[in-house]
Order: C-alpha cells, then structure tokens, then sequence
C-alpha cells in the first residue's frame, strides 16, 4: 500500500525543540511525537544552524521556502504565452483550460490558476491593463454589492404586493396594470410604459426624465380616460420615479402596489413587454432621433401584434372590447373607419421581417398605420 509522507506541523517542532533542549535523544523524541527516528534526524540537520541551535518558527518558515517553486505560470514561458494569447483573442480561463485538456501532453492547469494570475500581476506591476485579458475586464472578482440599500424607504405611503388582490395576479379580471421606465444609454432619456395585464395592451410615450411627478402626471393622464371599472390596481418596481404614486391614488382611488426589493420579475408582463419593445428601441436608441409619431407606431406594432396567450387575439381588439370608443381617448390604437365612429377598433396586423431598420426606413413601413388616423377624420 502506498505510504503519504506527512509534514512536521508547527506544533510538533515546538515539541522537538523543547525535548532537543532538554538533552532527549533522536529515538526518544521520535517516539514522543510517534515518529519515526529519520524524521527527527532530518528535520535537525536541515534546519539547525551553524551558530544558531533548532528554532521552530524558522525551520517552519524555511521548509514552506523549500517547497514553492513558484506558480506554473510563472515558471513555465511557453505555457504563459500560450494561455495569454488565447486570452487576448476572447477566450475564457475556463475555455482556455478546457481546450489545453485536449491537447496532447497537456499540462494540469486550472482556470483559478489563470484568474490568480492575472490578479498577481495587477497587484504586482500596478497596472490595470491585465483585466483586460478577462471575459468581463473587471480588476477584481465577485458581485459588487449596492451602496445604501433599496430606494423603497423613500417611498411614501408604500404597499407591497403581497397585500395586492389575488384576482390581480391570475389576470382574471381586467383592470389592473403595471408601469415601468425604458431607460436608454444616453444619460436622462426615458420612455414611459403603461401595461394592462389582462389584455397586454400597453400605452408608451418619452418623457423628459425620471422626475416622480411628471410621471405621475402622465399615469393619471392615461388611466383617467378609461371607464373607473378598468381603474382597479397599478403596480410599480421600487424606483424614486414613481415616488408619487399617491397623487395618481388620490386623484383617481386607484390603489397602488410595489414589488419587493429586487424583485422586479413580480410585474413580469410590462417587463416582457419592454423586452419585446426593444426589438425596435435597443438601449442604444438615441430618443432624439425618434419622432413622437413613430414611438406611437412601436406601440401600435405591439398592440395589434396576436399573441399566444390570447388565443392569437391582439392586445388592442380585446381591450378595444372593453372601453367605450366615446369616453376613451386612445392614441396606441387604429382608428375607426367612417361611418363607424362608435365601433370597436378594427385590429390592425403589422409584420416587420427586420427588427434592425433604420428609423426612417421603419417610419417608412409603418406611415400607413400612423396615417389612418388622418385619413379617417
């Protein structure tokens, strides 16, 4: 059976020390520690000094010293070339490791060696430029954690959504809604979305920033056009913009809801229906160059697209069913033809086989829907 040779820990040098002092001999401190006599013979002549007698934390220190050759990486030239060059092409540690495997006489390497290294020589040379190496560039690993918590204790008169009906989160019953901000890259622009969670009918318009009361002023806008039957609840995320939720309570008694810190899959309808907005608007979009009328077309796209979960229905025929066309005004529909000005909205189907146009090639396609409306008047 093969035999694992064990190192001497600290402790049984301490020992070795004191009994040595003491005038025990080799065989008598070997048994004392259950050792064998080469051992203690060994571990003497290694580490005693010429002019200094045996000393525990220095033999410990210089036989750490003997065993670190340093990391493969930094022994071996060729290997590191090979790793580093593979790094500079895109590859992952992970994938760098992976690929070595399948080499032949491939050599043990792990991607926590590589990660590792690259850490060392940040920390060596003073230079960032090594991140540079890594899938994400990030000079030091792990999540960074957030800075002064959740904005939710800065919202006034807060409910959380588990106090929202049920009858709200099985969209059983329509009139209830939820809002969310389309941020952009370009610092300061923003695209408001109300979404219905019943129908998917979904309102969109810019607004100037993330400033509480204009936003609440727009909700209040939009939801007062709709019959009080469709005013049951809104939920928002916990973000300052809609830190004045209770003027929209106070002036139309709808009741308000927010999701729980970090949880902004709770109002998943408006957040697949940002995702699906943003084949259209990525957040590259600069909104400076997107007329009003084509940010209507994007809603319009949407709500006259037929969806699965409707039954291959469209958002805007099944809640065009559920407002009166004479008390609701409605700029994400179609038109009504004439003759028919208090008709359910007809559906209009939109098809775009490239979501990557540009935005005049897309206001293009879209200028007979956003032209019906004249048309018709």
């Amino acid at each position: 059976m093969e035999q694992h040779y064990r190192q001497l820990s600290l402790e049984e040098r301490c020992s070795i020390a004191r009994l040595y002092e003491n005038g025990q001999s080799i065989r008598k401190i070997a048994a004392a520690l259950d050792r064998p006599p080469s051992t203690i013979s060994r571990e003497l002549k290694r580490n005693r000094g010429a002019r200094l007698d045996y000393r525990p934390a220095l033999a410990h220190e210089q036989t750490r010293a003997r065993r670190w050759t340093g990391a493969l990486l930094e022994r071996d030239e060729p290997l590191r070339d090979l790793v580093i060059g593979k790094l500079s092409i895109g590859w992952s540690p992970e994938q760098v490791v992976g690929w070595l495997k399948l080499q032949p006489d491939a050599k043990s390497l792990s991607h926590e060696s590589i990660y590792r290294f690259i850490d060392r020589q940040i920390r060596r040379t003073k230079s960032y430029d090594w991140r540079l190496l890594l899938p994400r560039k990030k000079s030091r690993r792990g999540w960074r954690g957030r800075k002064g918590g959740s904005s939710a204790k800065l919202i006034k008169d807060r409910v959380s959504i588990a106090e929202r009906p049920v009858c709200a989160a099985d969209r059983a019953i329509a009139g209830h809604w939820e809002a969310d901000l389309m941020l952009f890259s370009q610092y300061g622009q923003a695209a408001l979305a109300l979404h219905e969670r019943q129908t998917r009918f979904i309102f969109l318009t810019r607004q100037p920033g993330k400033g509480a009361e204009p936003v609440a002023n727009q909700l209040a806008s939009w939801l007062g056009g709709v019959p009080k039957r469709l005013r049951q609840t809104i939920t928002f995320d916990n973000g300052t913009e809609f830190a004045s939720h209770h003027l929209i309570k106070a002036r139309l008694g709808i009741a308000t809801y927010f999701c729980d810190t970090h949880s902004p899959w709770q109002k998943g309808g408006i957040e697949n229906a940002i995702g699906r907005l943003r084949r259209w608007m990525p957040r590259r979009t600069n909104l400076e160059d997107v007329d009003p009328e084509l940010l209507q077309a994007f809603a319009q796209a949407y709500n006259n697209t037929p969806r699965k979960c409707l039954d291959f229905k469209t958002p805007a025929e099944l809640f065009s069913k559920l407002v009166n066309p004479l008390h609701f005004k409605c700029e994400s529909t179609g038109s009504l033809s004439r003759g028919r000005r208090h008709a359910p909205v007809a559906a209009r189907y939109v098809y775009f086989p490239n979501f990557f146009l540009s935005a005049s090639t897309l206001l293009a396609m879209m200028s007979p829907l956003l032209n019906a409306g004249a048309k018709a008047a």
